[in-house]
């Protein structure tokens, strides 16, 4: 990308019968020094979908999901969600997104249960109501037992938890998750993915950002394939992996693959 405006940056999505997508990205772009890492991609996120990011590592992802959620300033584009601007309203953006960042340090010297009430009270929410739901999170995400331990004391798998719990204390009208998976047990994750399904099918919309293709083939209805910060296919799964995995199809678009030929010392007979 030159040093000037994204050639391919687009206006806001025009108005229409149809609903404004959960997430709207036009010419988003992110440049580190020389490095180009996100490169004036464009995205639509239908509401109401399950929509899987995947793509190599070092591929822009969660670039490009820090800037959708306003936690990176990008130096071009623009996002909406559900029609409001992420950057010219960020306050009301940010009321309709839940969002569980990856690398993101948490107040860990709070115990699980305070760090889901706090994320709670600082969407002003009555305390009542923050208390249902953060005992229901717990028990929803097997983390009543450890309720009252330090964040800083939990596993990889249980902070992944608590941080899913905090992003979903208010209900938001979009999900946006980095990797939720990873360190996350067999079962704790077979429960969240019933917890997103029930989440999608009364009407919210669930992006999730997973080098796992085949929990993403399972899991989701849409999917954007993403490598050196550009959007290389998107659509319905079915769409896009076309016939094959949908594996197959992210190993033929990236390219990349290497054989093992050189390794001769490894060959034990």
């Amino acid at each position: 990308m030159p040093g000037g405006e994204p050639q391919n940056a687009q206006s806001a999505p025009a108005g229409s019968a149809q609903p404004a997508p959960a997430l709207a990205i036009r010419g988003l772009a992110k440049r580190f020094g020389p490095k180009i890492a996100v490169n004036g991609i464009n995205l639509d996120v239908p509401a109401g979908s399950f929509y899987g990011l995947v793509g190599p590592n070092g591929a822009g992802t969660t670039t490009a999901l820090s800037m959708a959620t306003g936690l990176m300033r990008p130096d071009y584009g623009q996002v909406w969600v559900h029609g409001v601007d992420v950057w010219a309203k960020p306050l009301e953006a940010k009321r309709l997104m839940g969002v569980l960042p990856d690398g993101v340090r948490l107040f860990d010297r709070l115990t699980g249960e305070q760090l889901v009430t706090y994320a709670g009270l600082l969407r002003g929410m009555d305390r009542q109501t923050v208390a249902e739901r953060t005992a229901d999170l717990l028990k929803a995400l097997d983390l009543e037992a450890d309720a009252g331990t330090l964040v800083v004391d939990y596993s990889a798998g249980m902070t992944k938890k608590i941080a899913l719990a905090s992003a979903l204390i208010h209900a938001p009208r979009l999900l946006v998750l980095d990797e939720p998976f990873e360190a996350v047990d067999p079962v704790s994750a077979a429960n969240i993915r019933d917890i997103l399904a029930d989440y999608v099918s009364s009407g919210g919309t669930v992006i999730v950002s997973s080098h796992v293709m085949d929990l993403v083939q399972r899991m989701c209805d849409h999917v954007a394939v993403v490598a050196a910060g550009n959007v290389l296919a998107a659509g319905t799964v079915d769409e896009v992996r076309g016939g094959q995995s949908l594996e197959d199809t992210f190993v033929s678009l990236v390219g990349g693959r290497s054989t093992s030929e050189g390794l001769s010392w490894l060959r034990t007979s």
